[in-house]
């Protein structure tokens, strides 16, 4: 299994916590702008390395992303990276866009293809004049800023799409190639397959840090629909640890809790030094999986 973890310079391996970042999505009204901003607050003072602000299909939200970016900017000490798709915009439109975002202050893009207008699972089309692959993308705003840092996605059961794994990383490489210094997974629950997906990235001389991609199950069924239609596959024994607890809310944030806690610690036992959090606009479950993760508020003193 690959070691992920580097040694410190003085030859003895570094003991820190483990660095982080957040993903939050753009509210849609203004009760989940209330939420988000609760949330904002809560998980601020962990002082995580960036949060990222999620893009949806063709645009979809296009302006509420740089709004929520905006505000980020302007009323919290935090680092926003501002998610962008290929999807349904021609070179110039998506150009304009990464201007827009310099000129206020980003520099960190989470540059993607995007998901298919019509959702997961409808047929892919490019815009004729836009970029054709997340790679062409990566290039694109790498010519037009050098210095905005990019950050890609990764897949450690491959892109639904994919032919094999061979192509898949092909993919990454060209991504990495083009000018991506960080890849974030795909939720993943099974621990093995991150780690001979590291494998195989290694092996292919890719050596940009493949963050992991945490996601609590906040709503089982909900999520797992989610997640099985972007090819993520659910073990049966997690299932099982959420049956019959539909109509138990508190239980199941309890299990969720407890599930992420302990593959997060099971993977930094092995090496692993940062995580991304897929929050859902929701504090509680990724606040406590920090805590054990030994992430405490800037400030807070820890006990004797």
């Amino acid at each position: 299994m690959t070691e992920v973890t580097s040694p410190a310079p003085d030859g003895h391996r570094a003991l820190k916590s483990p660095d982080i970042s957040f993903e939050f999505f753009p509210p849609k009204t203004e009760e989940m702008e209330k939420s988000l901003w609760e949330t904002i607050k809560r998980l601020a003072p962990l002082t995580p390395n960036f949060v990222s602000v999620t893009y949806g299909a063709g645009g979809s939200t296009r302006e509420r992303t740089h709004s929520t970016i905006a505000r980020i900017l302007a009323e919290t000490d935090l680092t926003p990276a501002a998610h962008l798709t290929c999807v349904g915009a021609a070179r110039g439109e998506i150009n304009e866009i990464v201007g827009r975002y310099h000129d206020i202050g980003v520099r960190h893009i989470v540059a993607l293809r995007g998901d298919p207008p019509g959702g997961i699972g409808t047929a892919y089309a490019s815009h004729p004049d836009g970029y054709q692959t997340s790679a062409e993308l990566v290039a694109g705003i790498k010519r037009q800023h050098g210095d905005i840092e990019v950050s890609v996605s990764a897949y450690p059961e491959k892109h639904p799409e994919s032919r094999d794994f061979d192509a898949d990383i092909d993919t990454l490489k060209a991504k990495v190639d083009a000018g991506a210094t960080r890849a974030i997974t795909q939720v993943f629950f099974d621990n093995d397959l991150y780690f001979r997906y590291l494998d195989r990235v290694r092996a292919r001389g890719i050596a940009i840090p493949i963050v992991p991609g945490i996601m609590p199950m906040h709503n089982f069924k909900q999520a797992r629909n989610f997640v099985t239609r972007a090819g993520t596959s659910v073990p049966d024994w997690l299932a099982e640890k959420f049956e019959g607890l539909d109509d138990d809310a508190e239980t199941r944030k309890l299990v969720a809790a407890t599930v992420a806690a302990g593959q997060v610690q099971k993977l930094a036992k092995h090496g692993v030094d940062t995580f991304h959090f897929y929050t859902m606009n929701r504090a509680d479950l990724v606040f406590a999986i920090c805590h054990l993760l030994g992430i405490r508020p800037q400030g807070a003193q820890k006990a004797a």
